[in-house]
């Protein structure tokens, strides 16, 4: 089943994206790609929102240290995070393999029913270093991840998905995660037409944050539930 993410920032917006029908709320501090929230903020939004609603969260999008960011995961999965996103920004092939793996094997020993998410982004500079589209898939099966997420790194500059990859690109992505069984997950300021535009690719997860405030630019606005209704009725049913 083919899933809406919609990243909120407390528990209002947690229950507001909830009642348009997301699958997974995702706790968030919007300034930035992977904005990270308090503990408590991520308890305050498990304990409000249904348990069939899934809730994830992030540690940043870039890692200084692998004791910090396996230290890091594992806080935010005792918080109450179904699922931990984990950027990996900057790094080759190689150091976000190794990072990737300590960090999955950290969560795992603890909740093994929890899910992590290795997230690599489409920007040109940090795609050179590591390729989203080439690379990413191979590396999160490899270190035993659930799935692997694309996502825009610089929010300020207004890029989006669609300015770095097409509707070909993310098929490709998403070939070579389901080939591996692993789950292929999108982001980066994508609008409601995107949507349905994406959704045929067979991506499984895609996350929003303002388009479902109603303006694709603005992360610091208020998510609406009229408005993830209508993200969530362009799902293929």
């Amino acid at each position: 089943m083919q899933k809406l993410l919609v990243s909120v920032r407390g528990k209002v917006e947690a229950m507001e994206a909830v009642k348009g029908g997301a699958h997974i709320v995702d706790a968030e501090y919007p300034k930035s790609a992977l904005g990270t929230p308090y503990p408590l903020n991520i308890w305050t939004i498990r304990k409000s929102v249904p348990k069939r609603v899934l809730v994830s969260t992030n540690i940043g999008e870039e890692q200084a240290r692998r004791s910090t960011a396996a230290q890091a995961a594992l806080g935010v999965a005792t918080a109450g995070a179904d699922i931990i996103k984990v950027g990996l920004a900057g790094m080759d092939h190689k150091e976000a393999s190794y990072l990737a793996r300590s960090i999955v094997r950290t969560v795992k020993h603890w909740y093994p029913r929890k899910r992590v998410i290795p997230t690599f982004f489409a920007d040109t500079k940090l795609a050179n270093i590591l390729d989203p589209i080439e690379e990413a898939p191979a590396l999160a099966s490899k270190v035993k991840a659930d799935g692997v997420l694309i996502d825009t790194f610089d929010k300020s500059k207004g890029k989006r998905l669609v300015d770095y990859y097409d509707y070909d690109d993310i098929r490709q992505f998403v070939r070579a995660c389901h080939k591996r069984r692993t789950e292929a997950w999108i982001a980066g300021s994508i609008t409601k037409n995107e949507l349905l535009f994406f959704w045929k690719t067979g991506v499984d997860v895609i996350c929003v944050r303002g388009a479902a405030c109603g303006k694709t630019d603005d992360r610091m606005g208020k998510v609406k539930r009229e408005i993830v209704k209508e993200l969530v009725e362009t799902i293929p049913q």
